[in-house]
């Protein structure tokens, strides 16, 4: 089993049956990897969780662009696609060629229910007000109390916690802070006995992880037994408190709609604390992926969900739980069709079709086309094909030769990628800004400034994150005054200098304002400069106040886009100089850590907390922890539990042995004689050379 955190090695995976668990965006990435080498037909079976991701943006696109080429370029692969909260069933069922098989079967009970005031009612979706009253509350409010908590959230919490587990869903991340707090504020002292020991050790893990740093909130909040969790998290705070939670350190957590969508953590009771997720009033996906999140099994035999709603909002609740879910549509067509410009990108790259005519066969294979009339918006498929193709000839991705007579068939055109385009899909880059991303390294190679990464950094801060952050002048133009001359030099040549921010800074007006994009973009970059040469993601964030969690998404898409950049330069031979800057810069910004550190974070599992641990325990290398006994790691390392030893040896053996394979395999192809030795004839049994 391979958890694909890099690309598709062909030889070594050529010998074996092996099992990938990817995301949706590794996946994509791996079938185009076998359909680039000829061997798309070893793929035996393909299982989707949660297929009604393709009706989730972007990522609904890629997740169809996949279907859809595996369907149209191998007959023998198996799809089996599962979902809870799909409803177009028979539109999925056209797209995949497939039988639809459909269960009620659930291993715990769930009960639903809503609460109005102090009253709790059933979900009854047969009953003509679909709301049967079940009880009222049993907990006494005292006025200053039923100010604080209107909802009744103590009193609903505190029937199940802290013996049992509970979920809070809250609209907002600020919210599920607040929530925690509060239901802390007026717990009972005696939450604080519950598993003390262990959450007492939790609490020094979070701050041996923050490097002597803790969330205040979480500081207040764990010793109840109770966390928040949504995307302020760093990853080893949102891996220890997953931990916790599922180990029953945690008895509740308040998080936002994505944990139902992504993590399992099931819990006896899920409550949601509004029928809202920020200003958006609930999907019925939504409320049905939040909602089964209620029942562990094995556990409990039965879970319950609990919908806290005003007056106001009844009617539309009732609508909510008793209508059909969602139908699930392609995107393909978002963001003015950038989805079918990507596929048709690929195709020509992949030499999957080479005209408009085969572009046209194989968009008859997708989602999309069984969908046209409810999406198309009146034009031909024809028309949006040839949109999509005019696109792509304009931004100089792909050519149009005149075509011929092939087979009796007559090819109105002969369509190849470009350099740039095949780079653009290599590199999986945005096509709206692979032209920009060109023009940034084609400049950077003008004047590129090496006595820092500042200058590589800046080409490798993401495009898409550019409008989610306005700078602090005042802490930008103090950054940029520690800057090296030669660096600030580099600025002035992207278009930041020092005037420009001396006058944002003390709020002066400014007549000619350079590219608001690379001023943010360049701030961006400082971020990373400071994560890169300091490590400690908490300082980092104080230093530019900045969310924790901002500044953790900052450095994980920038590790991302870092390794696409590198693909992008490795098809264009005039980027040949970035290739080895960017390896290296790839492979610091994806650990963030010191160089020693590194080799144990490629061990899956091990984050920068735990590494830290691992080599002042003095296992500093993948063979050390690969070949530690799982009572004598416990025993050096802390608040390491048996089973997390276990997996961590287990992990490292397993990166041990892939490394070793793939230097067999190479040893193996260095033994082999050329077919075409000169002057010679190599007979077929005799194929290889063995070393003396």
């Amino acid at each position: 089993m391979l958890v694909v955190k890099g690309g598709f090695h062909q030889s070594r995976e050529g010998k074996k049956k092996s099992l990938y668990i990817a995301t949706i965006e590794k996946g994509h990435s791996l079938v185009n990897s076998l359909i680039e080498v000829g061997r798309i037909e070893d793929l035996g079976l393909i299982v989707v969780d949660e297929l009604h991701m393709l009706g989730e943006g972007s990522r609904g696109a890629i997740l169809e662009m996949t279907l859809a080429k595996i369907l149209y370029s191998c007959k023998t692969t198996q799809i089996i696609g599962m979902s809870a909260t799909l409803n177009n069933v028979n539109e999925l069922q056209q797209f995949l060629k497939a039988e639809h098989y459909t269960s009620d079967f659930r291993p715990v009970k769930l009960m639903e229910f809503v609460k109005l005031r102090d009253s709790i009612y059933e979900v009854d979706t047969k009953a003509e007000d679909c709301f049967a009253f079940s009880r009222l509350l049993n907990f006494k409010y005292s006025s200053n109390l039923q100010k604080m908590d209107p909802d009744h959230l103590i009193a609903l919490v505190t029937e199940v916690i802290p013996l049992h587990s509970c979920l809070v869903f809250c609209p907002t991340k600020k919210n599920c802070e607040n929530v925690a707090e509060m239901i802390c504020k007026y717990l009972n002292k005696e939450f604080l006995n519950h598993k003390h020991k262990e959450k007492c050790s939790l609490l020094d893990d979070l701050k041996s992880f923050g490097d002597g740093t803790i969330c205040p909130t979480l500081k207040r909040t764990v010793p109840y037994g109770i966390a928040y969790h949504h995307s302020g998290l760093t990853n080893d705070e949102r891996r220890l408190i997953e931990e916790a939670y599922s180990t029953g350190i945690l008895c509740l957590l308040t998080c936002t709609s994505t944990l139902a969508a992504g993590v399992n953590l099931p819990a006896r009771r899920v409550i949601l604390r509004s029928p809202y997720v920020a200003t958006d009033f609930l999907k019925r996906s939504q409320y049905k992926q939040m909602v089964g999140r209620a029942g562990r099994a094995g556990i409990d035999t039965a879970g319950e969900s609990i919908l806290i709603l005003q007056e106001k909002d009844k009617v539309q609740v009732k609508d909510l739980v008793r209508k059909p879910l969602e139908n699930c549509y392609s995107n393909l067509l978002l963001n003015s069709c950038k989805g079918i410009q990507s596929l048709l990108l690929s195709l020509i790259g992949l030499k999957i079709v080479r005209s408009p005519e085969e572009i046209c066969k194989f968009i008859y294979g997708t989602l999309f086309s069984v969908q046209y009339q409810q999406l198309s918006e009146g034009k031909s498929l024809w028309d949006i094909v040839k949109d999509a193709l005019e696109y792509l000839i304009e931004k100089c991705l792909i050519t149009a030769k005149k075509g011929c007579e092939n087979e009796g068939q007559e090819i109105s055109c002969i369509l190849e990628i470009t350099q740039l385009g095949h780079a653009t899909y290599k590199g999986s880059i945005d096509l709206s800004y692979c032209d920009l991303l060109y023009k940034d390294l084609k400049k950077g190679l003008e004047g590129l400034v090496l006595d820092s990464l500042l200058h590589l950094l800046y080409l490798v801060t993401p495009y898409d994150m550019i409008s989610q952050y306005n700078p602090d002048w005042m802490l930008y133009f103090r950054q940029f005054s520690q800057l090296s001359a030669a660096e600030q030099k580099m600025a002035v040549n992207l278009g930041v200098s020092e005037s420009f921010l001396a006058k944002k800074a003390s709020g002066h007006s400014v007549k000619k304002s350079p590219d608001s994009d690379i001023v943010n973009r360049f701030y961006l970059s400082l971020v990373l400069y400071a994560l890169l040469k300091e490590t400690n993601l908490w300082t980092v964030a104080h230093k530019f106040n900045m969310p924790r969690g901002f500044v953790q998404n900052l450095l994980n898409s920038t590790a991302v886009f870092s390794s696409c950049v590198l693909h992008f330069c490795e098809e264009l031979e005039e980027f040949w100089s970035y290739r080895a800057l960017f390896t290296e810069l790839t492979k610091k910004l994806t650990y963030c850590v010191k160089s020693e550190l590194i080799p144990l974070m490629e061990i899956s599992g091990v984050l920068e907390g735990r590494a830290k641990q691992l080599y002042s325990a003095g296992y500093k290398t993948v063979v050390h922890v690969a070949n530690a006994d799982p009572e004598v790691l416990i025993k050096n390392v802390d608040h390491l539990s048996r089973r997390q030893a276990r997996q961590i040896i287990t992990s490292a053996k397993m990166l041990l042995t892939e490394r070793i394979e793939a230097l067999q395999d190479e040893v193996e192809e260095l033994q082999k004689l050329p077919s075409d030795m000169p002057g010679e004839l190599v007979s077929s049994e005799d194929t290889s050379i063995t070393a003396e």
